[in-house]
């Protein structure tokens, strides 16, 4: 547990349950960032001359993380640039399926464009009315979020393999930023065309970096028009159809990218084995305790597939309660968004608990 909570300082001063407002910094990215900007102030363009071999080795390190070719991965300064981006070369008359209340960076860009545009309720049928919704509307590509920003509702990914397996035509373009961190996941077998993260969450990157997974079959669906020097620039770009470069059109940011790639290295250092097992048991554990107090809407606590994040019953009075001892949550919808990750310990549930009188 002690090599878990190594690294964050923060840790030390506040029992933080907001990483899905914002995750912590690790120390190990602090180290590199401060060592890159020095490099840079020291060196300039001298530094920006191994800016290919950088970024080809942060491609490479997302890739073989997440289980897609690294000619398949491209890096995104965020989610809605890259989503945008994406949106921008699927043509007009599509039609789209969206889930209601879903982050509003997926469903905001998709309602300003011209899409046909139909929408599945988040309730306890979720999986149900997204099949019939499709059966019904026939839409050419669903964008979602794999779990809910707010109440932390999550889609299943053995559901969403299913899902392609019965409509194969329908583009699925999932949003990983509240979810890829906190579990094993490897792209390629998820049957998912296109999955787009920010990497500030649950993957402890820091702000500024982001990517894109494509799937082997999205480029004869799609057609990307942005372009500029940087989408000739570097490996996997020239030499392969010129599609990822497409998604990085200028300069890319070596401080930013090169945070990403540390913060693999230390999720791969903590083991991501030791990850998913300590998110389990906390999830499992908050879940429980957050329905016997009635908390959370049981179709949400009892669903067999959970993420580490809830809303839980409370008003402002409490959260500034919370703050007050220390405890950091965020205020969402009615309720306070209570998040926990690997570095968290029972312990603070425990003291959350407390505070909470359950």
């Amino acid at each position: 547990m002690d090599n878990l909570r190594k690294g964050f300082p923060v840790l030390q001063q506040y029992t933080y349950l907001n990483t899905a407002a914002s995750g912590l910094l690790p120390e190990k990215v602090w180290e590199f960032r401060q060592d890159h900007d020095l490099d840079f102030l020291i060196q300039a363009s001298i530094l920006k001359e191994k800016q290919g071999e950088v970024l080809t080795e942060v491609r490479e390190a997302v890739g073989d993380f997440f289980h897609c070719a690294p000619n398949r991965v491209a890096l995104v300064p965020n989610f809605s640039y890259g989503f945008n981006s994406l949106l921008e070369s699927i043509s007009g008359d599509k039609k789209a399926l969206l889930l209601e209340n879903d982050y509003p960076s997926i469903n905001w860009p998709v309602k300003s464009r011209k899409f046909e545009t139909v929408f599945a309720k988040i309730d306890q049928n979720l999986e149900d009315n997204i099949l019939q919704k499709i059966e019904k509307e026939k839409p050419d590509f669903f964008a979602f979020s794999i779990v809910q920003y707010i109440n932390g509702v999550k889609l299943g990914i053995d559901f969403l393999k299913e899902l392609k397996q019965k409509f194969p035509d329908l583009i699925l373009i999932a949003d990983g930023t509240q979810y890829l961190g906190t579990e094993n996941f490897k792209f390629d077998e998820t049957n998912i065309d296109v999955v787009i993260s920010s990497c500030y969450k649950w993957l402890n990157g820091g702000y500024g970096n982001g990517f894109m997974l494509f799937n082997d079959d999205i480029q004869g669906k799609i057609s990307p028009k942005h372009l500029g020097f940087g989408s000739l620039q570097g490996k996997y770009k020239a030499h392969e159809g010129n599609f990822i470069g497409k998604f990085e059109p200028g300069h890319q940011d070596t401080l930013n990218y090169g945070s990403l790639k540390v913060a693999i290295d230390v999720i791969k250092e903590k083991g991501m084995e030791n990850i998913e097992t300590q998110v389990k048991k906390l999830k499992n554990g908050a879940a429980q305790k957050f329905l016997e107090a009635g908390l959370i809407e049981p179709w949400i606590g009892e669903r067999p597939d959970i993420a580490p994040l809830f809303n839980i019953k409370g008003d402002e009075k409490l959260s500034e309660k919370l703050r007050s001892e220390g405890v950091i949550t965020s205020r969402r919808g009615d309720g306070i968004r209570v998040s926990m990750h690997y570095f968290n310990t029972e312990d603070e549930l425990k003291l959350l608990f407390k505070l909470l009188k359950i």
